[in-house]
């Protein structure tokens, strides 16, 4: 059976946008600290694309809808990358503008060409952005917190895989022409819209469990930011402000302040062999703990699902080491009493203002890349973290 070309067009719309449907309306019922948010718009990228690919071959070949299309695509893979940097907590500043610029390029190129350009106008300037955003998207499937996951490694290879697919495709492009019988069999649109209904099939089912995993289902109900909870823990966005007025207040007075990140990263795993009872158990103790430990004029905070921060100033590195010290001492005492004697592996990293500089987003970066590589070294359990 053969499908004409504005048939598969259809379908892969209908496959696509059903699945970022899907994955929007998901995000809408969970939590998450940012990379289902940038995955849904990834999706949302893709279900443009597939319409304005629609309207292209329902209206004779637009010019405008190529534009979008392409634009969209590029968009949808560069955000598929920002979503995973967001995921390890890595910078975001710098590559969004890469993105932001690669996707003005891929619709300026088509719409500078008009009608004249034809169906394949500005191509390159599609291709090459998601060579790149694919290869990156996927290196970052293979580092920091996805590295854990091999879940996230599927991901990876799927993107991967769009990677090699579009050096073949446009290695075929640039040297046999798009007309040419190589380039329609291997690398058409047809080909190329297959592709495209497994690969997304494939993405959102990873994305949603990976998302899944960091976000908690809160139903309708919003957790208040504003206030701590009942065990002195902020929220996320309060602990940010404080964690910069601190920082501009340390700097005019060239004072030191330590930002100590504490990582849980096996309760997955605890609740999968002891049972949801057991993880919680060691969740709570965990989460008391810190804030037991820490110092009294220490704030403490959430910092994702298996995070806590401690930010204060310290009189230097040595009584910034001893303070987390403490905190792991103590609630490796606290572990040990809950759970039936199950232990976490627990990480603590300790960023200082001395190296890092009063940059509340870069010490919190490098406490968490700290905690990581605590975490996972069996020698060492307080590391203090350098910038990149």
């Amino acid at each position: 059976m053969s499908l004409d070309l504005a048939s598969v067009l259809v379908v892969t719309a209908l496959v696509v946008n059903v699945s970022g449907v899907l994955f929007i309306l998901e995000t809408l019922l969970r939590r998450d600290e940012g990379a289902g948010r940038i995955w849904s718009v990834a999706f949302l990228a893709a279900m443009l694309t597939t319409l304005a690919y629609t309207v292209w071959a329902q209206t004779g070949g637009a010019w405008w809808a190529v534009a979008v299309g392409n634009a969209a695509f590029v968009a949808g893979t560069g955000c598929m990358w920002l979503g995973c940097r967001r995921f390890n907590a890595r910078r975001m500043d710098w590559p969004t503008i890469v993105v932001a610029v690669a996707v003005l390029a891929a619709g300026i190129s088509v719409a500078a060409e008009g009608d004249a350009g034809g169906d394949w106008a500005g191509a390159l300037w599609m291709f090459v952005p998601l060579i790149v955003f694919a290869a990156a998207g996927a290196v970052e499937c293979l580092r920091g917190a996805m590295r854990d996951s091999r879940t996230a490694w599927v991901l990876g290879a799927v993107l991967g895989f769009q990677s090699l697919y579009y050096v073949s495709r446009t290695t075929a492009f640039v040297t046999s022409g798009p007309d040419s019988a190589l380039f329609e069999t291997a690398f058409g649109t047809l080909t190329t819209s297959y592709l495209t209904v497994t690969l997304t099939i494939v993405a959102v089912v990873v994305t949603s469990v990976l998302r899944a995993s960091r976000a908690p289902m809160r139903g309708y109900a919003r957790r208040v930011d504003d206030a701590p909870d009942d065990d002195g823990v902020l929220g996320g966005e309060t602990f940010a402000r404080a964690l910069d007025g601190i920082c501009r207040r340390a700097a005019r007075r060239s004072e030191t302040i330590a930002v100590t990140a504490v990582r849980v990263d096996d309760l997955d795993q605890i609740s999968t062999a002891f049972g949801s009872e057991v993880a919680g158990s060691v969740a709570e103790t965990w989460r008391a703990g810190v804030r037991r430990h820490a110092p009294t004029n220490a704030i403490v905070a959430e910092d994702g699902p298996t995070g806590i921060a401690v930010a204060l100033a310290v009189s230097s590195p040595q009584e910034a080491r001893r303070q987390a010290a403490v905190i792991y001492r103590g609630l490796f005492d606290d572990l040990g009493r809950v759970g039936g004697g199950v232990i976490p592996v627990v990480g603590v990293g300790v960023a200082l203002s001395d190296s890092v500089g009063y940059d509340p987003k870069g010490m919190l970066r490098v406490a968490r890349e700290a905690a990581s590589r605590a975490a996972a070294n069996v020698d060492t359990s307080v590391l203090i973290g350098d910038p990149e």
